[in-house]
Protein backbone atom coordinates (compact mmCIF):
# COMPACT_ATOMS: atom_id res chain seq x y z
CA UNK A 1 0.00 0.00 0.00
CA UNK A 2 1.14 3.81 -0.71
CA UNK A 3 2.45 5.58 1.49
CA UNK A 4 -0.16 8.63 2.20
CA UNK A 5 1.76 10.50 4.78
CA UNK A 6 5.64 10.88 5.63
CA UNK A 7 4.60 11.01 9.62
CA UNK A 8 1.46 10.19 11.44
CA UNK A 9 1.52 11.59 15.44
CA UNK A 10 -0.77 10.17 17.32
CA UNK A 11 -1.55 12.27 20.61
CA UNK A 12 -2.03 16.30 19.73
CA UNK A 13 -1.48 18.30 22.70
CA UNK A 14 2.24 19.56 24.02
CA UNK A 15 4.30 16.99 22.50
CA UNK A 16 2.55 15.96 18.99
CA UNK A 17 0.64 19.25 17.90
CA UNK A 18 4.81 21.48 18.25
CA UNK A 19 6.18 17.57 16.64
CA UNK A 20 3.75 17.97 13.75
CA UNK A 21 4.01 21.78 13.56
CA UNK A 22 8.06 21.81 12.59
CA UNK A 23 7.44 18.73 10.33
CA UNK A 24 4.86 20.46 8.44
CA UNK A 25 6.95 23.75 7.78
CA UNK A 26 9.56 21.74 6.45
CA UNK A 27 7.20 20.66 4.05
CA UNK A 28 6.63 16.88 5.16
CA UNK A 29 3.05 15.96 4.77
CA UNK A 30 1.71 15.59 8.44
CA UNK A 31 -1.71 13.12 9.75
CA UNK A 32 -2.27 14.23 13.71
CA UNK A 33 -5.09 12.23 15.17
CA UNK A 34 -6.35 12.51 18.55
CA UNK A 35 -9.18 11.16 20.38
CA UNK A 36 -10.11 14.52 21.76
CA UNK A 37 -11.49 17.19 20.53
CA UNK A 38 -10.10 20.94 21.13
CA UNK A 39 -10.50 22.69 22.90
CA UNK A 40 -10.88 20.38 25.88
CA UNK A 41 -9.11 19.87 29.47
CA UNK A 42 -6.49 17.01 30.32
CA UNK A 43 -4.63 16.26 33.92
CA UNK A 44 -1.97 18.71 34.09
CA UNK A 45 0.20 20.98 36.30
CA UNK A 46 0.19 23.31 32.86
CA UNK A 47 3.32 25.59 34.13
CA UNK A 48 5.10 26.34 31.10
CA UNK A 49 8.66 27.26 32.76
CA UNK A 50 10.19 29.88 31.23
CA UNK A 51 12.31 27.49 28.65
CA UNK A 52 9.32 26.70 27.31
CA UNK A 53 8.46 30.09 26.56
CA UNK A 54 11.36 30.30 24.56
CA UNK A 55 10.27 27.56 22.83
CA UNK A 56 6.90 29.21 22.38
CA UNK A 57 8.75 32.29 21.26
CA UNK A 58 11.15 30.47 18.42
CA UNK A 59 7.69 29.21 17.30
CA UNK A 60 6.07 32.47 16.95
CA UNK A 61 3.26 31.95 19.32
CA UNK A 62 4.13 33.28 22.46
CA UNK A 63 2.24 36.61 21.83
CA UNK A 64 -0.91 33.76 20.83
CA UNK A 65 -0.69 32.75 24.44
CA UNK A 66 -0.15 36.14 26.12
CA UNK A 67 -2.95 37.68 24.00
CA UNK A 68 -5.44 35.00 25.99
CA UNK A 69 -4.78 36.83 29.25
CA UNK A 70 -2.50 34.45 30.89
CA UNK A 71 -1.21 36.29 33.91
CA UNK A 72 3.23 36.02 33.86
CA UNK A 73 4.30 34.97 36.60
CA UNK A 74 8.28 36.70 37.79
CA UNK A 75 8.70 35.33 40.86
CA UNK A 76 8.59 31.49 41.91
CA UNK A 77 8.64 31.36 46.07
CA UNK A 78 9.74 28.44 48.35
CA UNK A 79 8.81 28.26 51.48
CA UNK A 80 10.27 25.71 53.79
CA UNK A 81 9.30 27.03 57.09
CA UNK A 82 12.26 27.82 58.61
CA UNK A 83 13.67 29.20 55.38
CA UNK A 84 11.79 31.03 52.42
CA UNK A 85 13.75 31.73 49.08
CA UNK A 86 12.05 33.87 45.91
CA UNK A 87 13.75 34.04 42.70
CA UNK A 88 13.34 35.02 39.10
CA UNK A 89 12.63 32.03 36.87
CA UNK A 90 14.26 32.61 33.96
CA UNK A 91 17.05 34.69 32.26
CA UNK A 92 17.02 38.71 31.08
CA UNK A 93 15.74 37.22 27.74
CA UNK A 94 13.06 35.03 28.92
CA UNK A 95 12.31 36.06 32.58
CA UNK A 96 8.66 34.65 33.08
CA UNK A 97 6.95 31.69 33.49
CA UNK A 98 3.24 31.14 32.13
CA UNK A 99 0.34 28.60 34.14
CA UNK A 100 -1.90 28.41 30.95
CA UNK A 101 -5.19 26.18 30.85
CA UNK A 102 -4.52 23.36 28.96
CA UNK A 103 -8.19 24.04 27.18
CA UNK A 104 -6.60 27.36 25.96
CA UNK A 105 -2.91 26.18 25.59
CA UNK A 106 -3.38 22.89 23.91
CA UNK A 107 -6.02 24.94 21.16
CA UNK A 108 -3.47 26.87 20.20
CA UNK A 109 -0.84 24.28 19.38
CA UNK A 110 -3.09 22.63 17.84
CA UNK A 111 -4.39 25.53 15.16
CA UNK A 112 -0.83 26.28 14.96
CA UNK A 113 0.16 22.64 13.63
CA UNK A 114 -2.93 22.91 10.97
CA UNK A 115 -1.67 26.46 9.96
CA UNK A 116 1.54 24.88 9.40
CA UNK A 117 -0.11 22.40 7.18
CA UNK A 118 -0.68 19.41 8.99
CA UNK A 119 -4.22 17.11 8.77
CA UNK A 120 -5.49 17.47 12.41
CA UNK A 121 -8.24 14.73 13.13
CA UNK A 122 -9.92 15.11 16.30
CA UNK A 123 -12.25 12.45 17.71
CA UNK A 124 -9.85 9.95 16.08
CA UNK A 125 -9.47 6.80 18.60
CA UNK A 126 -6.43 4.50 17.27
CA UNK A 127 -7.11 1.01 17.62
CA UNK A 128 -4.18 -0.71 16.45
CA UNK A 129 -0.56 0.15 15.30
CA UNK A 130 -0.03 -1.34 12.11
CA UNK A 131 3.27 -3.33 12.13
CA UNK A 132 4.80 -5.29 8.88
CA UNK A 133 8.02 -7.16 8.90
CA UNK A 134 8.56 -6.19 12.54
CA UNK A 135 8.51 -2.51 11.45
CA UNK A 136 5.46 -0.07 12.12
CA UNK A 137 3.79 1.00 8.88
CA UNK A 138 0.57 2.77 10.35
CA UNK A 139 -2.43 2.86 11.99
CA UNK A 140 -6.03 1.23 12.12
CA UNK A 141 -8.63 3.59 13.93
CA UNK A 142 -12.52 4.50 13.88
CA UNK A 143 -12.88 8.30 13.15
CA UNK A 144 -15.44 10.65 14.23
CA UNK A 145 -18.04 9.39 12.22
CA UNK A 146 -17.77 5.76 13.37
CA UNK A 147 -15.84 4.75 9.97
CA UNK A 148 -12.52 2.25 10.20
CA UNK A 149 -9.55 3.85 8.69
CA UNK A 150 -6.14 2.60 7.66
CA UNK A 151 -3.40 5.33 7.52
CA UNK A 152 0.19 4.69 6.24
CA UNK A 153 3.21 6.42 7.09
CA UNK A 154 6.70 6.56 6.97
CA UNK A 155 7.03 7.29 10.70
CA UNK A 156 4.48 6.76 13.54
CA UNK A 157 5.21 9.23 16.73
CA UNK A 158 3.65 7.92 19.91
CA UNK A 159 2.68 11.60 21.49
CA UNK A 160 -0.08 10.19 23.30
CA UNK A 161 1.13 10.16 27.03
CA UNK A 162 2.53 7.79 29.69
CA UNK A 163 0.11 5.13 28.74
CA UNK A 164 0.96 5.74 25.02
CA UNK A 165 -0.99 3.23 22.70
CA UNK A 166 2.04 2.94 20.19
CA UNK A 167 4.68 2.13 23.08
CA UNK A 168 2.39 -0.73 24.05
CA UNK A 169 2.24 -1.94 20.96
CA UNK A 170 5.91 -1.69 20.07
CA UNK A 171 7.29 -2.66 23.24
CA UNK A 172 10.52 -0.41 23.52
CA UNK A 173 13.06 -1.07 26.21
CA UNK A 174 12.53 0.60 29.75
CA UNK A 175 15.04 1.78 32.65
CA UNK A 176 16.01 4.39 35.19
CA UNK A 177 12.54 3.12 36.41
CA UNK A 178 11.05 4.23 39.68
CA UNK A 179 7.51 3.53 41.08
CA UNK A 180 5.06 6.04 41.90
CA UNK A 181 6.14 8.19 45.19
CA UNK A 182 3.49 10.72 44.82
CA UNK A 183 -0.07 11.20 44.83
CA UNK A 184 -0.91 14.70 43.41
CA UNK A 185 -4.16 16.74 43.21
CA UNK A 186 -4.99 19.73 42.53
CA UNK A 187 -8.22 22.52 42.01
CA UNK A 188 -8.95 26.13 41.06
CA UNK A 189 -10.01 28.73 43.34
CA UNK A 190 -11.42 31.95 42.77
CA UNK A 191 -10.48 35.19 45.02
CA UNK A 192 -6.65 34.04 45.19
CA UNK A 193 -4.66 36.80 44.28
CA UNK A 194 -0.96 35.71 43.45
CA UNK A 195 0.62 39.00 41.78
CA UNK A 196 2.99 36.84 39.91
CA UNK A 197 3.80 34.35 42.16
CA UNK A 198 4.26 30.68 41.96
CA UNK A 199 4.42 29.83 45.70
CA UNK A 200 5.55 26.63 46.88
CA UNK A 201 5.14 25.27 50.18
CA UNK A 202 7.20 22.30 51.51
CA UNK A 203 6.55 20.55 54.79
CA UNK A 204 7.55 16.65 55.99
CA UNK A 205 5.75 14.87 53.87
CA UNK A 206 3.06 17.38 52.17
CA UNK A 207 4.32 19.79 49.87
CA UNK A 208 1.84 21.96 47.92
CA UNK A 209 1.53 25.12 45.85
CA UNK A 210 -0.33 28.06 43.52
CA UNK A 211 0.35 29.56 40.56
CA UNK A 212 -2.65 32.23 38.78
CA UNK A 213 -3.68 30.90 35.66
CA UNK A 214 -6.47 31.83 33.14
CA UNK A 215 -9.87 33.95 34.21
CA UNK A 216 -8.92 35.65 37.29
CA UNK A 217 -8.49 32.11 39.08
CA UNK A 218 -5.10 30.33 40.89
CA UNK A 219 -4.15 26.49 40.27
CA UNK A 220 -3.36 24.91 43.74
CA UNK A 221 -1.70 21.84 43.32
CA UNK A 222 -0.21 19.24 46.40
CA UNK A 223 0.25 16.02 47.76
CA UNK A 224 1.58 13.34 49.98
CA UNK A 225 3.90 10.36 49.79
CA UNK A 226 2.25 7.64 47.28
CA UNK A 227 2.29 5.38 50.40
CA UNK A 228 -0.69 7.23 51.88
CA UNK A 229 -2.84 7.10 48.23
CA UNK A 230 -5.27 4.47 49.05
CA UNK A 231 -5.62 5.86 52.69
CA UNK A 232 -6.81 9.52 51.63
CA UNK A 233 -8.36 9.22 48.31
CA UNK A 234 -11.82 8.51 50.47
CA UNK A 235 -11.14 12.25 51.27
CA UNK A 236 -9.28 14.19 48.63
CA UNK A 237 -10.36 17.26 49.71
CA UNK A 238 -10.28 17.26 53.43
CA UNK A 239 -6.98 15.73 53.46
CA UNK A 240 -5.87 18.76 51.02
CA UNK A 241 -7.20 21.63 52.76
CA UNK A 242 -5.66 19.77 55.81
CA UNK A 243 -2.34 20.77 54.42
CA UNK A 244 -2.60 24.23 54.00
CA UNK A 245 -2.55 24.55 57.75
CA UNK A 246 0.81 23.85 58.02
CA UNK A 247 1.69 27.60 56.18
CA UNK A 248 -1.13 29.13 58.68
CA UNK A 249 -0.75 32.48 56.60
CA UNK A 250 -1.69 30.94 53.41
CA UNK A 251 -4.72 29.14 54.71
CA UNK A 252 -6.01 32.05 55.57
CA UNK A 253 -6.08 33.64 51.98
CA UNK A 254 -7.37 30.23 50.70
CA UNK A 255 -10.25 30.55 53.88
CA UNK A 256 -10.83 34.21 51.85
CA UNK A 257 -10.86 32.43 48.31
CA UNK A 258 -13.70 30.02 46.65
CA UNK A 259 -12.58 26.71 45.06
CA UNK A 260 -14.13 26.85 41.96
CA UNK A 261 -13.36 23.22 40.89
CA UNK A 262 -13.82 19.55 41.81
CA UNK A 263 -10.29 17.62 42.56
CA UNK A 264 -8.02 16.34 39.48
CA UNK A 265 -4.83 14.13 39.98
CA UNK A 266 -2.73 11.08 39.38
CA UNK A 267 0.10 9.05 40.71
CA UNK A 268 2.74 8.58 38.12
CA UNK A 269 5.02 6.33 37.82
CA UNK A 270 8.65 7.24 36.58
CA UNK A 271 10.91 5.61 33.55
CA UNK A 272 12.70 6.68 30.47
CA UNK A 273 11.69 4.35 27.29
CA UNK A 274 13.70 3.86 24.15
CA UNK A 275 12.32 6.62 21.95
CA UNK A 276 12.69 5.04 18.57
CA UNK A 277 12.56 1.82 15.96
CA UNK A 278 11.90 1.12 13.07
CA UNK A 279 9.32 2.93 11.69
CA UNK A 280 8.15 4.65 15.31
CA UNK A 281 9.37 7.24 17.19
CA UNK A 282 8.22 8.89 20.75
CA UNK A 283 7.96 12.27 22.23
CA UNK A 284 6.67 13.81 25.61
CA UNK A 285 5.46 11.77 28.20
CA UNK A 286 4.93 8.30 25.60
CA UNK A 287 8.94 8.27 26.12
CA UNK A 288 10.09 10.12 29.51
CA UNK A 289 7.91 10.51 32.39
CA UNK A 290 8.73 11.78 35.80
CA UNK A 291 6.64 13.15 38.85
CA UNK A 292 4.61 16.34 38.32
CA UNK A 293 6.12 18.03 41.74
CA UNK A 294 8.78 20.12 39.40
CA UNK A 295 5.96 21.09 36.45
CA UNK A 296 8.68 19.80 34.01
CA UNK A 297 6.26 17.90 31.54
CA UNK A 298 6.02 20.76 29.07
CA UNK A 299 9.11 21.89 28.79
CA UNK A 300 10.10 18.40 28.25
CA UNK A 301 6.94 18.00 25.60
CA UNK A 302 8.73 20.92 23.98
CA UNK A 303 12.10 20.13 24.00
CA UNK A 304 11.21 16.73 22.43
CA UNK A 305 8.67 17.88 19.79
CA UNK A 306 12.31 20.22 18.23
CA UNK A 307 14.79 17.30 19.00
CA UNK A 308 12.70 14.44 17.36
CA UNK A 309 11.86 17.10 14.53
CA UNK A 310 15.05 17.93 13.88
CA UNK A 311 16.33 14.25 13.67
CA UNK A 312 13.23 13.14 11.94
CA UNK A 313 14.12 15.61 8.80
CA UNK A 314 17.60 14.28 8.71
CA UNK A 315 16.41 10.69 7.92
CA UNK A 316 13.60 11.65 6.10
CA UNK A 317 15.96 13.85 3.38
CA UNK A 318 18.73 10.54 3.67
CA UNK A 319 21.24 13.26 5.82
CA UNK A 320 21.54 10.64 8.28
CA UNK A 321 20.35 7.06 8.61
CA UNK A 322 17.13 6.86 10.82
CA UNK A 323 19.11 4.68 13.35
CA UNK A 324 21.74 7.39 13.62
CA UNK A 325 19.45 10.68 14.26
CA UNK A 326 17.31 9.18 16.26
CA UNK A 327 20.51 7.96 18.50
CA UNK A 328 21.45 11.16 18.79
CA UNK A 329 18.14 12.51 19.77
CA UNK A 330 17.69 10.05 22.60
CA UNK A 331 21.49 10.92 23.86
CA UNK A 332 20.91 14.82 23.95
CA UNK A 333 17.18 13.73 25.46
CA UNK A 334 18.56 11.37 28.19
CA UNK A 335 21.99 13.33 28.97
CA UNK A 336 19.73 16.34 28.97
CA UNK A 337 16.71 15.43 31.14
CA UNK A 338 18.86 12.98 34.04
CA UNK A 339 20.09 15.47 36.69
CA UNK A 340 16.05 17.21 36.81
CA UNK A 341 14.55 13.15 36.59
CA UNK A 342 16.91 12.53 40.07
CA UNK A 343 16.49 15.75 41.33
CA UNK A 344 12.52 15.49 40.76
CA UNK A 345 12.51 12.11 42.52
CA UNK A 346 14.09 13.09 45.10
CA UNK A 347 12.15 15.87 46.01
CA UNK A 348 9.27 13.69 45.18
CA UNK A 349 9.35 11.69 48.45
CA UNK A 350 8.61 14.83 50.68
CA UNK A 351 11.10 13.81 53.04
CA UNK A 352 13.13 16.67 54.38
CA UNK A 353 15.85 18.66 53.31
CA UNK A 354 19.41 16.72 54.44
CA UNK A 355 21.18 18.39 56.50
CA UNK A 356 23.38 19.27 53.50
CA UNK A 357 20.59 21.19 51.57
CA UNK A 358 19.51 22.78 54.72
CA UNK A 359 22.46 24.58 55.49
CA UNK A 360 22.64 25.91 51.68
CA UNK A 361 19.20 27.08 51.81
CA UNK A 362 20.52 28.96 55.15
CA UNK A 363 23.33 30.65 53.40
CA UNK A 364 22.23 31.32 50.09
CA UNK A 365 19.17 33.61 51.65
CA UNK A 366 18.95 37.34 50.96
CA UNK A 367 21.66 36.80 48.26
CA UNK A 368 19.53 37.55 45.26
CA UNK A 369 21.49 36.54 42.56
CA UNK A 370 22.12 32.58 44.53
CA UNK A 371 17.91 32.67 45.07
CA UNK A 372 17.54 33.31 41.16
CA UNK A 373 19.66 30.54 40.73
CA UNK A 374 18.12 28.52 42.98
CA UNK A 375 14.23 29.71 41.62
CA UNK A 376 15.92 28.95 38.06
CA UNK A 377 16.91 25.43 39.11
CA UNK A 378 13.45 24.30 40.03
CA UNK A 379 11.85 25.75 36.87
CA UNK A 380 14.64 23.83 34.82
CA UNK A 381 16.41 27.07 32.87
CA UNK A 382 19.38 25.40 34.73
CA UNK A 383 20.53 22.10 35.24
CA UNK A 384 20.32 20.59 38.98
CA UNK A 385 23.97 19.45 38.33
CA UNK A 386 25.11 23.35 37.62
CA UNK A 387 23.74 24.41 40.44
CA UNK A 388 26.30 24.20 42.47
CA UNK A 389 28.89 26.55 40.31
CA UNK A 390 25.96 29.40 40.21
CA UNK A 391 25.57 29.29 43.78
CA UNK A 392 29.82 29.71 44.16
CA UNK A 393 29.35 32.29 41.61
CA UNK A 394 26.89 34.45 43.49
CA UNK A 395 28.74 33.77 46.90
CA UNK A 396 31.75 35.31 45.54
CA UNK A 397 30.13 38.53 43.45
CA UNK A 398 28.46 39.53 46.97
Amino acid sequence: MQQAYDAIIVGARCAGSPTAMQLARKGYRVLVVDRATFPSDTVSTHVVQPVAVAALARWGLIDRLTATGCPPIHTYTYDFGPVTISGAPGPRDTPVAYCPRRTILDKLLVDAAAEAGAEIREGFAVEEVLIEDGRVVGIKGRSKDGATVTERARVIVGADGRYSLVAKAVQPEQYNEKPPLLAAYYTYWSGLPMDGRFETYIRPHRGFAAAPTHDGLTLTVGGWPHAEFEANKKDVGGNFLKMFDLAPEFAERVRSAKREAPFAGAAVSNFFRKPYGPGWALVGDAGYNKDPITAQGISDAFRDAERCATALDQALTGASSFDDAMAEYRRERDAGVLPMYEFTCELATLEPPPPQMQQLLGAIRGNQKAMDGFAQMNAGTISPADFGAVVAAAQASS
